[in-house]
């Protein structure tokens, strides 16, 4: 388990923590993270993410649960144990696909949606039982946190405290968190 330290700044309002960001990027200093109660329109832009990739997950994960839903019908329905329901014949999958299109959607959607909340939480390690990722209780009430990484910004704690202080920050502390799981 390998931990770093980091430095926040706490912000009480949005727009002050969006024009914060960019006057310390304006100094050359990186910004590691932004937390936020709710989602903040234009963040991830200042921030730098990327766009992610979990439409694309969720629709390979969408893809093998509409295949597994056509082979476990052809399997099930036509193979292994064929029926007569509401007179339709059970000689082949084609002839009955308009029977099995509600059962192959609904597999379908059950699949993405699974898959896609695993992938989420395997991605931003957030499964029960590990520590909370956020660094104040108050960033899921009413208050916004920054958070700047003494490893990759080259100055002086003194010197980012100032700088923070500059921007509007309510409230300047030290944590240490968990960065990597070995």
């Amino acid at each position: 388990m390998t931990t770093e330290k980091f430095l926040y700044g706490l912000y009480n309002d949005d727009e002050i923590l969006v024009s914060g960001i960019k006057k310390l990027q304006e100094k050359g200093i990186k910004v590691n993270d932004a937390y936020s109660p709710f989602p903040i329109h234009g963040l991830e832009d200042v921030l730098g993410i990327k766009w992610t990739r979990l439409a694309v997950a969720s629709f390979m994960f969408g893809l093998g649960g509409l295949t597994l839903a056509i082979l476990a019908i052809n399997y099930f329905m036509i193979i292994d144990w064929p029926m007569n329901i509401g007179g339709k014949p059970s000689f082949s999958l084609y002839e009955n696909l308009p029977a099995f299109v509600p059962i192959m959607f609904e597999f379908t959607v059950l699949c993405a949606a699974h898959g896609m909340a695993i992938t989420y939480f395997t991605r931003n390690m957030t499964f029960p039982g590990l520590p909370a990722r956020n660094p104040h209780p108050r960033t899921t009430d009413d208050h916004f946190a920054v958070e700047l990484s003494f490893r990759t910004n080259e100055m002086e704690v003194n010197d980012l405290k100032e700088a923070l202080k500059e921007t509007g920050v309510v409230e300047i502390f030290e944590k240490e968190r968990i960065t990597k799981f070995v």
